[in-house]
């Protein structure tokens, strides 16, 4: 049963762009590229902000079945792969819009490469109504140019949308100073400014997109989606992962 208005609780963010990787969504180390209990899962933390009346738009990656940049080493030439690895996000797309609509929730798909059978053309002001009618909006294919990351295209949306905030959902808790998998003394960040992500070299998104979401002041939040109501805990302002922001 949805909240009711009167006791839905204030989001911090009402406009968000999700970023999440294609690898989210794969079941396990060698499980299968789009596992159905994980969908799932990723699906229901999603559902749970947009009936808090969440303005949603949802960037997709496609590396749980081809990344581009890799492909250059298996002889793919790199432009075709990142056309390839757009397909991909294709399919990971269609897969949450499938879910979300079986759990109620509306959706629409918009491509940056034309589909016209399986998703709208990207419309700026199309995304912007179906995100006031409560839409969730999927950004699939990317920038739709090669050589560019879904990041990127994350960073690219929410200028375009005004959104609030870019969630970008990870397998880490959070920024560190240094690797923790390699330092146990790695100190994970509460919150950083632009600048200082900058000159410490912390890869928070590639270099592309931080530049738009510097340039923008389009604040970033890494944090990590296995954690329960992440992305709920995120929307409402809770401490959760670390603030990237001007």
């Amino acid at each position: 049963m949805e909240p009711k208005p009167a006791d839905k609780p204030a989001l911090k963010y009402k406009r968000i762009v999700l970023k999440l990787s294609g690898e989210v969504l794969r079941g396990g180390k060698g499980g299968d590229p789009i596992d159905a209990p994980t969908l799932e899962k990723v699906c229901a933390q999603i559902k749970e902000v947009a009936v808090l009346g969440a303005q949603i738009g949802l960037v997709i990656g496609g590396g749980n079945i081809f990344r581009g940049q890799p492909g250059e080493m298996r002889g793919v030439d790199r432009t075709t792969g990142d056309y390839m690895g757009m397909l991909a996000t294709v399919i990971n797309g269609l897969a949450l819009m499938d879910c979300l609509e079986k759990m109620g929730v509306m959706t629409r798909v918009q491509s940056a490469i034309p589909m016209n059978q399986i998703a709208e053309p990207f419309i700026m002001r199309r995304a912007l109504r179906h995100l006031d009618k409560g839409r969730i909006v999927i950004f699939v294919a990317g920038t739709g140019n090669p050589y560019f990351s879904t990041d990127t295209t994350a960073a690219l949306r929410a200028s375009e949308l005004h959104a609030d905030i870019i969630l970008k959902a990870t397998k880490v808790d959070g920024i560190y100073d240094k690797d923790p998998k390699k330092h146990s003394d790695a100190v994970k960040y509460e919150e950083i400014t632009f600048i200082d992500a900058l000159r410490q070299r912390l890869n928070v998104m590639d270099s592309t997109a931080f530049s738009l979401c510097l340039d923008n002041n389009v604040p970033i939040l890494v944090f990590n989606l296995a954690e329960p109501h992440a992305i709920k805990r995120a929307v409402m302002g809770e401490k959760i992962g670390t603030l990237v922001r001007g």
